[in-house]
């Protein structure tokens, strides 16, 4: 730490706000309107406090330039003020609070008294005591660094897939990741890590909160800790236990160093992020940062009872979205890990909290105009999950363009048909073609819809085949946490079994959740380690679970390589076929099993002839063809040209009982291609090539993808750019490359990943 020189206090600017080096000194800003006086707080190494007055103020921020102060500085602030409950002010001088625009913060919040403005045992008495030796700290950073020629990968949002992962949990068991660099940034750049990912053919890592976050007190208690981290404290700082070099502000480099590595990968990141409430809990919680700073410009305070926090996250409160102080905060933030520290889009947790600008969930409201109206961050990738706790919270399909959302309806579909749920098979059809019912009719597109069926909140997918009831006991609660409404099938036993057809059973039924998400259109996302086996032991709400419980395991049996390697053929596939990930909504009424209007998509009976309102309606129906005409995706590719693909049939049989199939007429292909079966482990057992008009067996439970073996794009003339006969130069041809040139079998996709 570097030594304190405060001889000299300068003036300095409100603006940026938090604590910049420019290479002579720091400025430091603080906003805060209820403030009467306030001390900038500078530590030494040996932890001794030094206060800075800051006596200058404009519009409500408190300033100062100090010369000689370096990167490394640790530093809090103390906020004099109003300390009146019943109007909602909690200033309090005796806690030392952190800067909310800090970059870096160092230490951890300890269990104490201290923390907290009133006396454990009678809440009427303040509580003076001196917090400062029981919080973190905020650190000074240096702003530079080397980026090199890094650039955002150029993945298009209909060419996204994306892969959600846990700083820590995925590497923490990797076995060829050093030791001493498990569980962090630097792990995730270790080359086994990004060549699991490339390999697998994920575009997109969405990374779990690295938002600095605080481990509860009450967990800590019990033995356990925040390890999902959806307790945010600080909005720029990277989570300073994710970092392998330190805490000092070394933790913004090697974050740095992580995005870096991961854009020369042609991986893009994602940052799950929590702006709709902080940890600082409830009425009754720790004063750490907002609470101290300026309690009523920063929380949602229910009218009436200004003493009370209006919470519809169930964490205790909520960011109050309509003060130009928190929506500066947000965009700020945002502005930052774009501009600054090189992320690719955004996942916002309850996100439905962040458009309740007053009671209701408004799409119009100030935080989604000044989204849109950001140079910045309206072109980057935005995910929002769709609700929270509130009255009127749950709003699938409702967020406005740009936005794409976590498709809680589709998670649900899906779940049902696999698991056998009666009229299932409608909804399911719209939801595999997108949900255009959910998002078209505000002009709105496929990739509006994030395709999932399982993410860190509640299930594996291992587990979801493998239990009816969730297993948390670990959890301390009583098993009252986590959902209860799971729409899991444990395929006849509850929990690990030696059972031989239970095992193969579950793992047909994981291997249709995966072929059923890659061959959706929209965007599809996996969990990390589901394509590996994961399992939580039952356990649905492991947040408090930093343990083996929910790391991802590495050391892989035969049945976890078999569907590893299905996995990773099954995204292959999806990557060669443009089929597979249309920009636009079928034409018509095709997703909700009407005809498309330009034939793009057909839905067959397994008798090979179209569905009837009959095939649709009948309540135990779980079985149909999808025909997806190569030649009819109507779409440009992003050279303008015209997108010329194999066509292909998906046989799907979710019913208990093995089904005759009849192939359709040689109008839609005189034969058909195998590409991939999730009856058996790895596609082989059907015949490689199937006549029009044949029957073939689908076993019970499985998909069965056919590729159509006389293709269109076949008839173009080599080297010629298509629907002509003149050659084009070497990159023209490469621009134009179709899957139709490429095999799908495992044995091609494994060459081409190595």
């Amino acid at each position: 730490m570097p030594t304190l020189q405060t001889q000299q206090i300068w003036p300095g600017q409100p603006y940026p706000l938090g604590a910049t080096y420019d290479g002579a000194g720091t400025n430091f800003s603080l906003f805060s309107a209820a403030a009467t006086a306030v001390e900038l707080c500078l530590f030494d190494e040996e932890g001794q406090e030094t206060p800075v007055p800051l006596t200058e103020v404009d519009g409500d921020v408190w300033h100062a330039y100090l010369p000689g102060v370096s990167p490394g500085q640790q530093y809090g602030y103390r906020v004099h003020g109003p300390y009146s409950p019943e109007e909602g002010h909690r200033c309090d001088p005796s806690k030392l609070l952190l800067d909310p625009y800090a970059k870096a913060m160092t230490g951890q919040v300890e269990p104490s008294p201290t923390l907290y403005s009133y006396d454990f045992t009678n809440p009427e008495v303040r509580n003076t005591q001196d917090s400062a030796a029981h919080t973190m700290r905020s650190v000074v950073v240096n702003p530079y660094f080397d980026w090199g020629h890094d650039r955002p990968p150029a993945h298009e949002y209909h060419e996204t897939i994306i892969y959600e992962a846990h700083v820590k949990g995925l590497t923490q068991l990797h076995p060829e990741v050093p030791e001493e660099l498990r569980g962090t940034y630097a792990g995730l750049t270790q080359p086994a890590v990004i060549r699991h990912l490339k390999d697998l053919g994920v575009t997109a890592i969405e990374l779990m909160p690295v938002h600095q976050f605080v481990n509860d007190a009450y967990l800590q208690d019990k033995g356990l800790s925040n390890y999902w981290g959806y307790n945010t404290i600080g909005f720029f700082a990277p989570h300073s236990t994710y970092a392998a070099y330190g805490t000092q502000g070394e933790q913004v480099q090697e974050f740095k160093s992580m995005v870096k590595a991961l854009h020369e990968a042609d991986i893009e990141v994602i940052l799950d992020v929590v702006y709709n409430h902080t940890a600082e809990g409830n009425h009754m919680g720790p004063t750490l940062s907002f609470r101290g700073i300026d309690n009523a410009s920063y929380y949602r305070l229910v009218d009436g009872d200004q003493a009370h926090y209006f919470d519809t996250t169930g964490t205790g409160n909520s960011l109050l979205m309509r003060s130009p102080a928190v929506l500066q905060l947000i965009m700020d933030s945002l502005r930052y890990w774009v501009t600054e520290m090189h992320v690719d889009g955004f996942r916002f947790d309850l996100a439905s909290t962040l458009a309740r600008q007053f009671h209701e969930v408004d799409k119009l409201s100030a935080f989604f105009d000044i989204i849109h109206q950001d140079p910045v961050i309206s072109q980057v990738k935005l995910i929002a999950e769709p609700w929270d706790v509130g009255d009127g919270g749950y709003n699938v399909g409702g967020f406005p363009t740009l936005w794409s959302e976590w498709n809680g309806k589709y998670r649900d579909t899906v779940r049902d048909f696999w698991r056998g749920e009666p009229s299932t098979l409608g909804e399911f059809a719209s939801r595999i073609t997108g949900s255009s019912d959910l998002y078209q009719h505000s002009g709105r597109t496929p990739v509006s819809s994030i395709n999932f069926v399982t993410a860190h909140d509640g299930f594996t997918m291992h587990d979801l085949v493998s239990y009816n009831e969730k297993h948390n006991e670990a959890n301390g609660e009583g098993g009252a946490d986590g959902d209860s409404d799971n729409r899991s099938w444990n395929c006849g036993v509850e929990g690990p079994t030696d059972d031989p057809e239970v095992n193969e059973l579950r793992s047909r039924q994981i291997r249709n959740f995966l072929a059923t998400i890659l061959f959706s259109q929209g965007v599809p996302m996996i969990c990390h380690g589901d394509e590996m086996g994961r399992t939580q032991g039952g356990n649905n709400n492991v947040y408090c679970q930093d343990n083996e419980t929910s790391w991802v395991s590495w050391d892989l049996d035969e049945r976890d390589q078999e569907l590893l390697e299905f996995t990773r053929t099954m995204m292959w596939l999806r990557r060669d076929h443009p089929v597979l990930r249309r920009r636009r909504f079928f034409t018509g009424d095709a997703s909700h099993g009407g005809e498309s209007e330009l034939g793009e998509i057909e839905w067959l009976a397994p008798s090979g002839q179209s569905m009837t309102e009959q095939d649709w309606t009948t309540w135990y129906a779980r079985s149909m063809m999808v025909f997806l005409n190569g030649e009819a995706i109507a779409e440009p590719d992003a050279m303008g040209q015209r997108i010329v693909d194999d066509s292909f049939l998906v046989l799907i049989n979710a019913s208990a009982e093995d089904i005759d199939f009849t192939l359709p007429g040689p109008d839609y292909s005189p034969a058909w291609t195998v590409a991939l079966d999730t009856a058996p482990a790895v596609d082989g057992d059907s015949d490689p090539v199937l006549s029009a008009s044949e029957s073939v067996t689908v076993e019970a439970r499985s998909m069965l993808f056919l590729v159509s073996a006389d293709s269109p794009a076949s008839h173009e003339t080599a080297g010629a750019a298509p629907g002509t006969s003149e050659p084009t130069t070497p990159s023209e041809t490469a621009s134009t490359e179709t899957a139709a040139d490429k095999t799908v079998t495992t044995t091609e996709a494994v060459r081409r990943q190595s």
